[in-house]
C-alpha cells in the first residue's frame, strides 16, 4: 500500500493548483480562497507563503524568471524576488466567476480554466495562452473544468468536468494545439469521487485526485483504471510530479465545508502531501511568453 505523508501543514481552505518550478527546487501551490501561494523546498524541508491580493488558482513556471498566473482578474505574473503579483492581460471571467485549473503542455502553451465560483451553477470556460501571449477561449460549457493536462506525446488533451463527474480526452493537434474528437475518458458517476487535478507520467498513465473521494486514482491511456491510492483526506484537489528527478506526486487538498467533526477525522485536511508512485512525472517546459 502506498502511504502518503503531509508536508506542510498549511491547513488551505481551497488548495490547488501543484506545480514543480526546476530553477527555484520548488514545489509552489495555491489558496484559493485564503490568497495565499505556497512554497515548499524538498531538499531543505522549508516552506514559505505570500499574501495575495487576488485569488489565484494555477500557474507555470517562465523561461526568464517568475510564474505566469491564472487569477480571478485574468493572467498575472509573480516574482518570488519581491513577493509581487501583476495583472498583465486583464480579462473579464463574468461576474461572480474566478480561475480554477491550469497547466503547461509539452509544447509550452498554458491551458487554464474559468468556474462560477458557486459551485458551478455557471458553466465556465476553458482558455489556452501561447507563447505569443495570445490568449483564446478554447471551449466553453463546462461547470468545473478541471484535469487540465496532456499526453507526453503531446496529441491527447484531457479536461474534467467535476460537477458531470468525467474525465474528457480530446485530440490535440502538437503543432497548433487544435482540439478535436471530445470523448469520454472516465467517469466516476455513481460514487462520491468528483475528478478534480491532474498529472501525467512518463508512461502516459493519467493520475487524477478525486475530491470526496479520499483518493488518488491512476487511469491507463485507455481509461481503465490501473491503480488506486487512499489518501488521508476526503478532498485531494490536485497533483502534480514534483523533485529533482520527477519521482514524487504531491497533492493539495482542501478543508472547505468540512463540519468540526470531520475535521477532528482528518486535522490535516488542506495540507501539501506527498508519496512516491513508482514512476517518474512527464517533464513540462516553462512558459516562453
Amino acid at each position: 500500500m502506498t502511504s502518503l505523508s503531509c508536508v506542510v501543514d498549511s491547513r488551505d481552505i481551497l488548495g490547488e493548483g501543484p506545480l514543480w518550478d526546476a530553477r527555484s527546487g520548488r514545489v509552489f501551490w495555491f489558496d484559493i480562497k485564503g490568497k495565499r501561494l505556497h512554497w515548499y523546498e524538498p531538499q531543505s524541508g522549508r516552506d514559505g507563503a505570500w499574501d495575495l491580493p487576488l485569488r489565484c488558482s494555477a500557474a507555470a513556471p517562465r523561461a526568464r524568471g517568475g510564474l505566469i498566473v491564472a487569477c480571478e482578474a485574468g493572467l498575472a505574473e509573480f516574482d518570488p524576488g519581491s513577493g509581487r503579483l501583476e495583472v498583465i492581460n486583464p480579462m473579464p471571467l463574468g461576474e461572480g466567476f474566478r480561475s480554477n485549473d491550469g497547466q503547461i503542455d509539452v509544447a509550452g502553451r498554458f491551458w487554464w480554466s474559468s468556474m462560477d465560483d458557486n459551485g458551478g451553477a455557471r458553466p465556465g470556460d476553458l482558455y489556452c495562452t501561447g507563447g505569443d501571449g495570445f490568449t483564446e477561449k478554447v471551449l466553453e460549457g463546462l461547470h468545473i473544468p478541471n484535469a487540465i493536462s496532456c499526453s507526453p506525446e503531446g496529441d491527447r488533451l484531457y479536461v474534467a468536468d467535476t460537477r458531470l463527474q468525467t474525465i474528457y480526452v480530446h485530440d490535440m493537434d502538437p503543432r497548433t494545439g487544435a482540439l478535436s474528437n471530445r470523448r469520454v475518458f472516465a467517469e466516476t458517476k455513481g460514487t462520491a469521487a468528483g475528478p478534480d487535478g491532474s498529472a501525467v507520467d512518463v508512461e502516459g498513465y493519467h493520475w487524477n485526485a478525486q475530491w470526496g473521494a479520499w483518493r488518488i486514482v491512476r487511469y491507463a491511456p485507455d481509461g481503465r483504471i490501473d491503480r488506486i491510492v487512499e489518501t488521508p483526506v476526503e478532498q485531494p484537489s490536485s497533483c502534480a510530479f514534483g523533485g529533482p528527478d520527477l519521482s514524487t506526486l504531491y497533492v493539495t487538498s482542501a478543508r472547505e465545508d468540512l463540519s468540526d467533526e470531520a475535521l477532528a477525522g482528518q486535522p490535516q485536511a488542506g495540507g501539501l502531501f506527498a508519496f512516491d508512485p513508482g514512476v517518474r512525472g512527464l517533464a513540462l517546459p516553462s512558459f516562453a511568453g
